[in-house]
């Protein structure tokens, strides 16, 4: 894994600059790559297990970043196409775990505010998924696991798989943190690894450092970049058992996470890996003063 990169700041060319139109960049990219995205290739068996994922989502504006855009897409496209996607976000804690409605066309759960009204009209209506959620509930335990039949998929699932899968023709389902507590979700990620033999995409979305404070004191970027070099370290060294401690062990982690959930879908990635001292950073902007690390397991 490369190192992080110095923060961009409004005169840095790596600063996203909105579209004219709200989403405007994202329309470019639906008018650039929906036909290549339409014939995308299917994971094959012979193509052995997919990686497990964590991505660094974004707000609403990351459909205004042409950039960021065409990294996730590319990302998506340098993949096998997955017979199925469970993303679990930062957005939903909710215990035991819980699974999104699977019916196919099950309307967005748009749970964001203060943004133009248009990102709250754009749809993402992806494929029936009941036979994931049936898997799923077989592997996650003997009870049944509930299925919220009118709660879509939140932002932290639609804004990256809108990028990367455009064309919204992968079932995908939704799954719960039972918890913000790292070994949880560690062995949470280790419940759903065999999915990956099946053609199934893990991906945790988060954010590699979440600080609103560096917004207003843009001299804060030194924590966000402090935590991303130690969280590449960690990643390096395969060292599950520092990520999980990360509070205590990561330098800057007051500024870069003051709260979790950003952070720790990044564990059930690593736990659904196979070896993860092999990931590779996909994306390793610096944003705004943050860190947009996503990174690829086996």
């Amino acid at each position: 894994m490369r190192p992080a990169r110095s923060p961009a700041s409004i005169d840095d060319p790596t600063f996203p600059v909105s579209s004219p139109t709200p989403a405007g960049a994202y329309d470019d990219l639906l008018n650039r790559v929906l036909p290549q995205a339409r014939h995308h290739r299917m994971w094959d068996p012979s193509d052995g297990p997919l990686p497990s994922l964590f991505v660094s989502h974004g707000a609403p504006f990351t459909l205004d970043d042409s950039r960021w855009l065409g990294e996730l897409f590319d990302w998506g496209q340098s993949l096998p196409k997955p017979r199925a996607i469970v993303v679990v976000s930062a957005h939903w804690e909710q215990a035991p775990a819980a699974m999104s409605a699977s019916a196919a066309g099950t309307p967005l759960y748009y749970d964001f505010s203060g943004f133009h009204p248009r990102y709250k009209t754009l749809p993402y209506a992806t494929p029936d998924a009941t036979d994931l959620a049936r898997r799923l509930s077989g592997l996650l335990g003997l009870a049944p696991v509930h299925e919220f039949t009118d709660r879509g998929l939140d932002h932290g699932a639609f804004i990256p798989l809108m990028a990367m899968y455009p064309a919204a023709d992968i079932p995908v389902v939704q799954l719960s943190m039972p918890s913000l507590e790292p070994t949880a979700l560690l062995d949470l990620g280790a419940r759903l690894r065999s999915l990956r033999e099946e053609g199934v995409l893990v991906l945790g979305s988060g954010f590699m450092t979440h600080s609103f404070a560096v917004f207003r004191h843009p001299e804060l970027a030194a924590a966000t970049a402090a935590f991303d070099e130690w969280a590449v370290d960690a990643l390096a060294r395969g060292d599950a058992d520092a990520l999980a401690d990360y509070r205590v062990k990561a330098p800057g982690v007051a500024v870069a996470h003051p709260t979790a959930e950003h952070f720790v879908p990044l564990l059930v990635a690593v736990g659904a890996a196979d070896d993860p001292a092999g990931a590779v950073s996909a994306i390793d902007r610096m944003v705004m003063g943050n860190s947009t690390r996503s990174v690829q397991l086996a």
